[in-house]
């Protein structure tokens, strides 16, 4: 196999690894959602509570599981705050917004908002992670 092919494969493993520990996060999202919705918090409070408890939960298995430090070197937490930031940047500040457009302008569904969202933000949540949160510096300094 090509060294072009191999790192695709391991791209597309990685990608299938970042999915099944988004689906876990999505769920535990969701549900925190869900019950802050049922137990009476605004809708955007409740995206925000499930976003933070999802975002922890996603570092410590995107660390351990997906994004494998391998040869590199990753201080934890300068790594924790650029998840933060990756994940508010799609899954707080994008997703709200396009939570208001669905449910406030479009009116759809509370419920089904957040799942409609995550067609845009899994994928853009992979790259960002990919490239930038998880990325570290080769031992070495090099």
């Amino acid at each position: 196999m090509s060294d072009k092919k191999k790192m695709w494969f391991q791209s597309l493993i990685q990608f299938i690894k970042f999915g099944i520990v988004g689906l876990s996060n999505t769920l535990i999202s969701y549900v925190v959602y869900l019950m802050g919705v049922r137990f009476g918090m605004h809708y955007l409070l409740a995206s925000v509570l499930g976003f933070v408890i999802s975002v922890l939960n996603s570092f410590y298995w995107n660390n351990k599981y997906v994004f494998q430090q391998g040869d590199e070197e990753r201080n934890l937490w300068l790594t924790l705050v650029k998840t933060f930031m990756a994940y508010a940047s799609t899954g707080l500040v994008l997703a709200n917004i396009l939570l208001y457009i669905w449910v406030d302008v479009l009116n759809i569904s509370e419920y089904l908002g957040p799942v409609i969202n995550l067609v845009i933000t899994v994928p853009l949540n992979f790259v960002i992670n990919k490239l930038w949160a998880f990325r570290g510096k080769r031992k070495g300094g090099a």
